[in-house]
């Protein structure tokens, strides 16, 4: 499950990268950068999604830390 959510956010950032990218080469008149910025917050999305179903499932346990303390 670690590699998983590593994966995930790896992919994460590669997509903002990438966005940024197009944002300085096209200055801003393609669609390429929108495009790269909604695949990044559907995978977010889907990671959140993840995490809450496997947390559900019992494949991943909370730690126990209470926050605050």
């Amino acid at each position: 499950m670690k590699w998983i959510i590593l994966l995930a956010l790896i992919l994460i950032i590669s997509s903002l990268g990438s966005a940024l990218y197009f944002m300085m080469k096209d200055k801003g008149c393609s669609a390429r950068m929108v495009r790269s910025l909604a695949l990044r917050i559907g995978l977010s999305i889907a990671l959140f999604a993840g995490i809450w179903l496997a947390h559900s499932l019992g494949y991943i346990q909370a730690t126990g830390i209470k926050i605050g303390q």
